[in-house]
């Protein structure tokens, strides 16, 4: 075959392909997307997921099926994910905060910034210091207090190593020079019912937890330098003077990579109108929480300035 005729039969190829990718993505989306949530049911994570669910009826007209896939701080799920066909179907909605965390702490082969399509952030966590409402601490400084008095005996819970939750409050120890005992659970769920079951003394949770549980839960202080602006009556570590690690969470949106482009700007597209329905705020109000919209591209940005921000930290607490 000549060589004309051999540029020709490419370019022949590629046109081809590139047409079907535009077909393609001009008729997504046609079934179900399966949004994975790497994280046990009953989080914060899962309450945006949720939200999305019920907020894309008359934006996407396809349900968005949540399906949580915990364990190894988000790896299990985002192992997932990378190996999905790229074809709009399947997304992660991740903790951008700990899932980032969980590839700079563990052996992975993941990259937070590279292994996927960027989609959209849809909100923000943060994390706080909780005890149970029976507790006897009724201050920070009273936990403060009672784990230098006497010191390892304390039993603190978080939602997973590696993630957000346990480094602001592995940051929270080492910045106050406090000696306690680490319980990881999996999930913001089953440390909250830790906490509720005095399994554990003291923890640190999404401040959504709290949500609906009042009468069974403590918010000593968030962890930030100003009060969240849900739990506004629980004052934060910066106002109290009390050290802490400034770690907080984007909740973001993932596409596998090699998404066609144009599928990944229909979803944000669509993550954009959902964030601006009223019923998704009063969904994710009910939940202790509240919308925080970005495109993708700002998000990646976002994730990228926080891993620069961690990789001090991070080296601090591995080493």
């Amino acid at each position: 075959m000549k060589r004309r005729t051999l540029i020709s039969a490419a370019l022949a190829g590629i046109a081809l392909a590139a047409t079907a990718t535009a077909s393609f993505a001009a008729d997504w989306p046609k079934r179900p997307i399966n949004l994975v949530v790497p994280y046990k049911a009953g989080g914060g994570t899962d309450a945006y997921a949720r939200a999305i669910s019920a907020a894309a009826d008359g934006i996407l007209d396809v349900p968005v099926v949540v399906v949580n896939k915990p364990g190894s701080g988000g790896l299990n799920g985002a192992n997932s994910v990378v190996g999905a066909r790229p074809d709009g179907y399947t997304m992660m909605m991740t903790s951008g905060g700990s899932f980032l965390l969980s590839t700079m702490t563990r052996d992975t082969d993941i990259d937070a910034l590279d292994s996927f399509e960027f989609v959209a952030q849809v909100g923000q966590l943060q994390t706080s210091l909780m005890v149970s409402k029976s507790s006897p601490f009724q201050s920070v400084q009273d936990v403060i207090d009672a784990a230098k008095a006497d010191p390892g005996s304390l039993r603190w819970a978080h939602s997973g190593r590696g993630g957000f939750h346990h480094v602001g409050g592995l940051g929270f120890l080492a910045n106050n020079g406090i000696e306690a005992q680490d319980v990881p659970f999996k999930g913001g769920g089953p440390t909250r019912a830790a906490l509720i079951g005095e399994q554990a003394d003291f923890g640190f949770l999404g401040v959504q937890q709290l949500a609906g549980f009042e009468d069974q839960l403590r918010a000593l202080a968030v962890n930030g330098q100003e009060r969240d602006g849900i739990m506004t009556d629980v004052p934060a570590f910066g106002e109290l003077g009390i050290p802490f690690a400034a770690v907080s969470s984007p909740v973001i949106v993932f596409a596998p990579k090699g998404t066609p482009a144009e599928v990944v700007a229909a979803m944000e597209a669509a993550l954009a109108q959902i964030s601006a329905k009223p019923e998704f705020a009063e969904l994710l109000a009910s939940r202790g929480t509240g919308p925080v919209y970005q495109n993708g591209a700002d998000a990646k940005a976002t994730l990228s300035a926080m891993k620069e921000d961690a990789a001090p930290l991070v080296e601090s607490l591995t080493n």
